[in-house]
C-alpha cells in the first residue's frame, strides 16, 4: 500500500489528477468493450450486380415503375423492395416513370422500331460528260435491321419534281423499297422537301428528321457511304451516267454478297 501511494505521489508530480482519472476510465471502457462481437445493424447493402440490373431495366423499359421493376427482380430471384428500387434510381439521376415516358432516348427509339426502320441519304460524285465535269447526286435507302442498301436513283438536278417521283417509286404498293417501313431517318437537307415528306406520310411512312450536324444518329447508312466512297467512287474516273450507275450497282452486289458470307460465318 505504501509503495502504491509512493508511485502515485511520484506520478502526481508529472501529470494532473484529471489525466490519471481519464486514463483509468479509458482502461475500464476497453475492458468492457465488446463492440467487435456485435452483429451488423440495418439491411445488408445492395450488390453492384443488382444495382446494374435495376438501372438497365429502367433505361430499357421507360414505362416500368418501381413496383414493376421490383416484381421483375423477384422473378429473377432477387429480393428487393420497391422503395430500394426508387432509391437506386434517384441516386443515379433517373426520373420516375412519368418523366421517363416523355424522355425516350434515341437508343430506346431505335430498338423499339428496329424492324420497321429505314434510312435515306444522298452522296455526290464528279462525272466527266460532254459538258465537262458535272456533279451527280446518288440517293440510297437502307433497311436498318438487315443493312440492305438500295440504289434509289441518281441525277444532276434533285429538284422537287424528281424527289416526288422518287417518293412514288419508294412507296409503290407492289415493289416499293419502303414496303414494311414505318419510320424513315433523314437529315435536314432541303432536297427532302415538305412535299416529299407529305407523300411518304400519305402511305404510312413517317419521316424522322435528324438534328443538324448529327451524322452519328444515322450511323449505319453513313458507314455505308464511307465504304462506297473509299472502295469505289474515289478510286475510279467516270465518263457519263451509265458508267457511274454500273459501278454503283456492282458495288452494292459485292457488299450484299460480303454481308451474307459474314453472316453465315457468324451464325455457323
Amino acid at each position: 500500500m505504501r509503495n502504491a501511494l509512493k508511485i502515485l505521489g511520484e506520478i502526481g508530480t508529472i501529470v494532473t489528477p484529471d489525466t490519471i482519472m481519464r486514463w483509468h476510465r479509458m482502461l475500464v471502457a476497453q475492458k468492457w468493450d465488446y463492440s467487435h462481437r456485435r452483429k451488423q445493424v440495418g439491411r445488408p447493402p445492395v450488390s453492384p450486380a443488382i444495382i446494374e440490373l435495376v438501372l438497365r431495366m429502367a433505361r430499357q423499359c421507360p414505362t416500368w415503375g418501381y413496383d414493376r421493376i421490383q416484381g421483375a427482380l423477384a422473378n429473377l430471384g432477387h429480393k428487393i423492395s420497391d422503395a430500394t428500387v426508387g432509391k437506386i434510381l434517384r441516386e443515379h439521376g433517373i426520373e420516375p416513370v412519368a418523366e421517363r415516358r416523355r424522355q425516350s432516348t434515341w437508343q430506346v427509339f431505335l430498338k423499339s422500331h428496329w424492324d420497321v426502320l429505314g434510312a435515306i441519304d444522298f452522296t455526290t460524285v464528279e462525272v466527266w460528260t460532254r459538258d465537262g465535269l458535272v456533279t451527280f447526286y446518288l440517293l440510297f435507302v437502307m433497311e436498318v435491321a438487315t443493312r440492305r442498301v438500295h440504289f434509289a436513283g441518281c441525277t444532276t438536278s434533285p429538284n422537287e419534281a424528281w424527289m416526288k417521283q422518287i417518293g412514288r417509286n419508294l412507296t409503290d404498293c407492289f415493289d416499293g423499297l419502303l414496303l414494311g417501313t414505318r419510320y424513315l431517318l433523314m437529315d435536314r437537307d432541303t432536297k427532302f422537301s415538305e412535299s416529299f415528306r407529305l407523300l411518304l406520310k400519305q402511305t404510312g411512312v413517317k419521316s424522322v428528321r435528324l438534328p443538324s450536324r448529327s451524322p452519328n444518329l444515322n450511323a449505319h447508312l453513313e458507314r455505308f457511304m464511307r465504304s462506297l466512297k473509299e472502295e469505289c467512287l474515289d478510286r475510279m474516273v467516270f465518263f457519263g451516267e451509265k458508267s457511274l450507275a454500273s459501278a454503283t450497282c456492282q458495288f452494292l452486289g459485292h457488299s450484299a454478297m460480303t454481308r451474307e458470307i459474314t453472316r453465315g460465318r457468324t451464325t455457323g
